[in-house]
């Protein structure tokens, strides 16, 4: 089995050659204030919910509060959802005692709801690392994009592209430990929990 310790490297971010990170974040009011006078700015910062005043939340907290992850796919049954609230401690808790079961070969996509509570975000990621019997068998990193506070405190909706999970008697045989974390470029952690899943032959 890894050691905590080779988790963790694998779950920072990793950067593509010339890429570089956007630096400290500025608050919304601080951007709000930048080139004020320049109306397509302020109309394109008042899109993000850039605007003098509109961030309420304590500065001094996390930027990033996530609050559900969901598998989400076309060939669920109808009313069945696969969606993790990360709020809830026993029910994260219990997933590390009753796997998940996912139908194999089926397309499915992440999708990950999440709330800006102050300053610009941008190089927030999702990370996903996806082991059996101790070995790594999938990464997935995807980038969750550039968001301000919504004005209205509304939740962040973000698709990532689609997946396809794995199929066959070897594929299911046995279960997939995963280790998920949201985290950005200068190494802040928002989210950080574990899962486990089966495949089989059916969605249960």
């Amino acid at each position: 089995m890894a050691s905590h310790d080779n988790i963790d490297d694998e779950l920072k971010p990793s950067f593509a050659p010339g890429y570089k990170p956007a630096g400290p974040a500025k608050s919304a009011d601080e951007y709000a204030k930048l080139d004020a006078e320049d109306e397509s700015l302020a109309r394109w910062k008042a899109s993000l919910g850039i605007l003098p005043g509109a961030t309420s939340a304590d500065t001094n907290g996390p930027k990033v509060t996530v609050l559900t992850l969901e598998l989400a796919s076309q060939t669920l049954p109808p009313g069945k959802k696969l969606a993790f609230n990360l709020a809830d401690a026993a029910a994260l808790a219990a997933l590390k005692k009753n796997p998940v079961i996912i139908k194999e070969g089926i397309e499915y996509n992440v999708r990950i709801t999440f709330k800006v509570n102050h300053s610009i975000i941008s190089g927030v990621r999702y990370i996903q690392i996806v082991k059996r019997s101790g070995m790594k068998v999938d990464k997935l990193e995807q980038m969750l994009g550039s968001y301000g506070p919504n004005p209205n405190g509304v939740p962040y909706t973000k698709n990532f592209e689609p997946e396809e999970s794995p199929s066959g008697m070897l594929a299911r045989s046995g279960t997939y430990h995963v280790r998920s974390r949201v985290i950005d470029d200068d190494g802040e952690v928002y989210a950080d929990w574990e899962w486990y899943f089966k495949l089989a032959k059916e969605w249960e």
